[in-house]
């Protein structure tokens, strides 16, 4: 790992910090040690960065504490799947998520 990125990870909750105003507690929630590994090469590379799951009520900063994570990481506030679960309020609305059961696929 380069020294600049070594030292990029050693301020990656001060930098969210800075940029996800009032969510201290959130992002002390945040594993970066799990981000750290993957960074430092501990990591298995077949596997995942992390997986975050940010759950609260509308409007109290998931969705940019999470584009600020991927800012951080990737360079890119995009780099991001959003699953947004009032999409799936509904019994077969899963489907969308998940694929129609094996039934539904006669021939």
């Amino acid at each position: 790992m380069l020294s600049s990125e070594r030292e990029r990870l050693l301020v990656m909750e001060q930098k969210l910090r800075e940029s996800v105003i009032g969510q201290d507690e959130a992002i002390k929630g945040v594993q970066f040690d799990a981000v750290r590994r993957s960074r430092a090469g501990i990591q298995d590379i077949n596997r995942p960065l992390g997986s975050f799951l940010f759950l609260g009520p509308t409007g109290v900063g998931k969705t940019e504490l999470t584009k600020a994570l991927a800012g951080f990481l990737f360079d890119d506030r995009n780099a991001i799947l959003r699953i947004d679960m009032s999409e799936y309020m509904e019994k077969h609305a899963i489907s969308c998520l998940i694929g129609a059961p094996p039934s539904l696929y006669r021939i």
